[in-house]
């Protein structure tokens, strides 16, 4: 992504409407349009590729804005909340402690860290949360496999090891190239103008948020996405917003069973997308090494938080955590004049990563028709470089908003509602899909077969 004058600059070619801004001590608007520019050229390069004019692009800088918030809105009934009761930032002896608590087990390992019960409030855990020097506690509910981050300027990210090792990262990294054995060939592949992946099977082992919103995108363009969760697995908030155009099943991969359909899948996938960390992957006999030797025309593209390189590349973490390690909550602090930590207006860490793996996924999937296969590694903190590098949103500038008549009607497995309609346009391609969203564990753990 090109940077100019503090501010981010879409790729060559690309036409942008729309002049409204989040508010941010950073460019998160243009980054909006910058992520989703990148993706939508990936898909006019694809194509290119087969033979097509080199498509025209637009980008809507208030759409793309508001998708980086939320694209669903319920007609008649809530969404359930987002956040766990006692998720959020927590002052500490020296500073600021983010807990993110989402998840069952994140939440009981940073409780019993903190010596409180399942029966733990928001008061409860600011009283105990008070005791601890920061970094102290970031570390001690890390290593009982929670998540948590303490608060750092942006000075302070810089002058520690990891972030001095995202920092030497590029943004998209980009494994040593191999030649395919069938030279490119895809027997399942029947791609149209309009529908460039159809018939490309995308395997999705993501979670929260960056990697949905990656095989989202591939989704609206005729993939065919199967996302796998484990178990017991629930993003309630969230499931409407990341389950549009795919089939969702449940696997245990702990078991053998479980391991061995998500082996079978594998086998019949054309793109692996996956946000565990790497030695997860290594315990259940999915390294990258191992999946190059088994399945050497798999397109395998990975995402973390922390980074591939440094101290913690095996570090749990998410959107929320990454702005308070690197700077981006304490810049929006002093930006603002708030005496708390003051994160960005939506999760755009999580979404630009998302539209650049897209991107990546793309691409590669591009080289693996012309007989080449090469892995992309994308992470949220080495996404924050970039953002980083730019300015605060223009005070004076309007927020986005959008008229309700542009909305379009949605019916998914909880009820009726409105989505946005799509930020980008490529001459030629619609963004859409026949699947509603319909929730984790809605479909069988197997491919569609082919016609």
């Amino acid at each position: 992504m090109d940077v100019s004058n503090a501010i981010f600059l879409p790729p060559q070619g690309v036409t942008v409407t729309g002049s409204r801004t989040l508010p941010a001590a950073f460019d998160v608007s243009g980054l909006a349009v910058a992520a989703m520019a990148r993706a939508a050229t990936a898909v006019a390069q694809l194509a290119h590729h087969r033979g097509g004019a080199l498509a025209e692009i637009t980008v809507d800088r208030d759409l793309a804005s508001l998708w980086f918030g939320t694209s669903f809105t319920p007609t008649g009934w809530e969404l359930p909340p987002v956040w766990d009761a006692v998720a959020g930032d927590y002052r500490c002896a020296d500073g600021w402690v983010r807990l993110h608590t989402n998840a069952p087990h994140h939440r009981i390992a940073a409780l019993k860290v903190l010596g409180l019960g399942a029966d733990a409030n928001r008061a409860t855990v600011t009283a105990a949360v008070e005791r601890w020097a920061g970094e102290e506690l970031e570390a001690a509910v890390v290593s009982a496999n929670g998540c948590a981050a303490l608060m750092r300027s942006q000075a302070q990210w810089l002058a520690h090891p990891q972030g001095k090792a995202v920092a030497a990262e590029p943004l998209v990294k980009w494994g040593e190239a191999r030649q395919a054995d069938d030279g490119g060939t895809r027997q399942g592949s029947r791609p149209t103008t309009e529908r460039p992946l159809a018939g490309v099977r995308v395997l999705d082992l993501t979670r929260i948020i960056a990697g949905p919103v990656a095989t989202r995108f591939l989704a609206m363009l005729g993939a065919e996405v199967l996302r796998i969760d484990p178990p017991g697995w629930e993003e309630a908030g969230l499931e409407v917003e990341l389950t549009v155009g795919k089939r969702c099943a449940r696997l245990d991969l702990k078991t053998t069973g479980g391991l061995a359909v998500f082996n079978e899948l594998l086998a019949g996938a054309d793109i692996f997308i996956h946000g565990y960390r790497p030695d997860a992957l290594d315990r259940l006999g999915l390294s990258e090494a191992e999946l190059a030797v088994r399945h050497p025309r798999l397109v395998n593209v990975a995402l973390d938080a922390y980074g591939w390189s440094g101290p913690w590349a095996q570090r749990r973490g998410f959107d929320s955590l990454v702005q308070m390690s690197c700077g981006i909550a304490r810049a929006g602090m002093g930006h603002f004049g708030s005496e708390r930590p003051y994160p960005l207006p939506v999760q755009a860490l999580d979404h630009a990563t998302g539209y650049l793996c897209a991107a990546a996924a793309i691409d590669a999937w591009r080289y693996r028709l012309g007989g080449i296969v090469s892995n992309p590694r994308l992470s949220l903190a080495r996404t924050a470089v970039e953002l980083m590098r730019t300015t605060p949103s223009d005070p004076q500038a309007p927020a986005p908003v959008l008229e309700k008549s542009r909305l379009l009607p949605e019916e998914t497995a909880w009820g009726p509602g409105l989505r946005l309609p799509p930020a980008v346009h490529i001459a030629g391609v619609p963004l859409r899909t026949e699947l509603p969203a319909r929730g984790f564990g809605s479909s069988p753990a197997r491919w569609q077969q082919l016609p």
